[in-house]
C-alpha cells in the first residue's frame, strides 16, 4: 500500500514541479501568451492585413526607435530609476543631425558619430546628478524634457529641417542587399534567420546542459522543449514573411544587434548582475562592495547613446527634423517596459521582455490605425493596457509577500 501510495506521489511530481514552475514564470510567460493573443485578435479584426508582409516590414520600421529605446530604458528602470527626456533627447539629436549634414554639409558617418558622442554626453550629465547629488531621476530627466525640447526648437527655429543624403537615409528606409536573383523571395534573408534560429537553439541547449551539470534545470523538459520550438518557429516565420517582401531592412540587423548584446551584457556580465543588484537593494548591493554610482551613471549615458541612435534612425525615416520629433515617445517608451515584465521597484526585467512589450504597443497602435479606432480611443486602450501590466505586476508580487 505504501509503495502505490510512494509511485502515485511520484506520478503527480511532475504535474505539481509545472504548475509551480508556470507561477514563478508567469511575467515572462504571460507577457509572450498577451502578444500572441493581441495578434490573433488583430489579425481577424483587420481581415488578414495586420500579418501580410508588406504591414510586418511596416511594423518593423515604425517601431525601430521605440524597441531601441526600450532597451536602454529597461537597465534604467532595472537599476530603479526612469528616464522622462528620452524623446525630447531623441527629437534634438535629430534636429543636430539635420543641421550638421543639411545646413554644414558634414559627411554623415562623422556627423552620426558626434550626434552619438553628443547623446552619451547628455545621458552623463543626467546621471551625474542622479547619482552623485542624489537628486530623484524623475526631476533630473523632467528638467531635461523641457530644456532639450526647447534646445530642438531653438536649433531649428521653428523649421522642418531637410532632405537627408540617401547614404544615411538607408539607416532606415533601406535593405540588406542578396545575392541570388530570385524574384519574389529574399534567399539571404531568410538563410539569415535560419541561421538566428539554430543558434539561438544552441545557447538555449548549451544553457540547459550547464544547469544539468549543477543541478536539476528549474524548466520543466516539456516547457523547455516547447519554447524553443516557439521562439525557432517565431523567428523562421517572422523572417520568412519578410523575405517575401523586400528582406531584412537594415535597421532589423540594428536591433538585433542591440538585443543581442545587451541581453549578453544583462545575463552574463558582472555589470549586468550588479545592476539588478543595485536596483533589488540598493544598500545591500553597497554593502556588498558594488559601486552604484558609477553603475547609475554608466546607465543614464548609455540611455543617452541610445536615445541619440533612436533619433538618428527616425529622422532617417522622416528625411527631415522637425520640432515635434520625439513628442510623448517616452510614454510609449516607458510602457514598453513595463508592459514587457519590468518592476517599478526595480531589479526585475528582462531585454527581450522589453522588446516584446514595445511590439505589443506597436501591434495595437498599428492594428487599431487599420481599424480605423481615432487617436483618443487608442490612447485610452493603451492607458489600460499600461495599467493592467502594472496591477499584475503589484498582484504578483503581494502573492510573493
Amino acid at each position: 500500500m505504501s509503495d502505490l501510495t510512494q509511485s502515485s506521489a511520484q506520478a503527480q511530481k511532475p504535474q505539481f514541479a509545472s504548475l509551480g514552475y508556470i507561477r514563478t514564470h508567469m511575467r515572462e510567460y504571460g507577457i509572450l501568451f498577451a502578444l500572441i493573443a493581441i495578434m490573433v485578435f488583430f489579425q481577424i479584426a483587420t481581415g488578414g492585413i495586420l500579418l501580410r508582409p508588406v504591414n510586418i516590414t511596416n511594423l518593423v520600421l515604425q517601431n525601430s526607435y521605440i524597441i531601441i529605446m526600450a532597451v536602454g530604458m529597461l537597465l534604467v528602470i532595472v537599476a530603479g530609476h526612469i528616464d522622462l527626456s528620452v524623446g525630447s533627447v531623441m527629437g534634438f539629436v535629430g534636429a543636430l543631425s539635420a543641421v550638421l549634414m543639411v545646413d554644414f554639409n558634414i559627411h554623415f558617418v562623422p556627423a552620426a558619430l558626434i550626434c552619438l558622442l553628443i547623446g552619451a554626453a547628455i545621458g552623463a550629465i543626467q546621471g551625474y546628478w542622479v547619482a552623485y547629488w542624489k537628486i530623484p531621476s524623475f526631476i533630473v530627466t523632467l528638467a531635461g524634457m523641457l530644456v532639450f525640447k526647447g534646445l530642438m526648437m531653438v536649433i531649428l527655429k521653428g523649421r522642418s529641417l531637410g532632405p537627408f543624403p540617401d547614404e544615411f537615409r538607408l539607416i532606415a528606409s533601406g535593405f540588406i542587399p542578396d545575392f541570388a536573383a530570385i524574384e519574389g523571395f529574399h534567399l539571404l534573408s531568410m538563410l539569415l534567420g535560419v541561421a538566428v534560429a539554430a543558434i539561438l537553439v544552441w545557447l538555449s541547449i548549451r544553457a540547459r546542459a550547464k544547469e544539468a551539470k549543477h543541478g536539476v534545470p528549474d524548466e520543466p523538459f516539456a516547457f523547455f522543449v516547447g519554447r524553443n520550438i516557439l521562439i525557432a518557429g517565431a523567428v523562421l516565420w517572422l523572417v520568412y514573411l519578410l523575405a517575401t517582401s523586400r528582406g531584412l531592412p537594415n535597421v532589423f540587423i540594428i536591433m538585433a544587434v542591440l538585443i543581442a548584446g545587451y541581453s549578453f551584457i544583462a545575463k552574463h556580465t558582472t555589470i549586468g548582475r550588479r545592476i539588478y543588484a543595485v536596483g533589488g537593494n540598493q544598500k545591500a548591493a553597497k554593502l556588498s562592495g558594488i559601486n552604484s554610482e558609477r553603475l547609475t551613471f554608466l546607465v543614464f549615458a548609455n540611455m543617452g547613446m541610445l536615445a541619440a541612435l533612436a533619433g538618428l534612425v527616425f529622422a532617417a525615416r522622416l528625411n527631415m527634423a522637425t520640432p515635434k520629433a520625439g513628442e510623448t515617445f517616452e510614454l510609449d517608451v516607458i510602457a514598453a517596459v513595463f508592459i514587457g515584465g519590468a518592476s517599478m521597484a526595480g531589479g526585475v526585467g528582462t531585454i527581450v521582455g522589453a522588446v516584446i512589450g514595445a511590439f505589443i504597443m506597436g501591434v495595437m497602435n498599428n492594428g487599431m490605425s487599420i481599424m480605423g479606432i481615432g487617436i483618443d480611443w487608442q490612447q485610452m486602450i493603451k492607458g489600460l493596457v499600461l495599467l493592467a501590466a502594472v496591477l499584475f505586476d503589484v498582484y504578483n508580487k503581494n502573492k510573493a509577500a
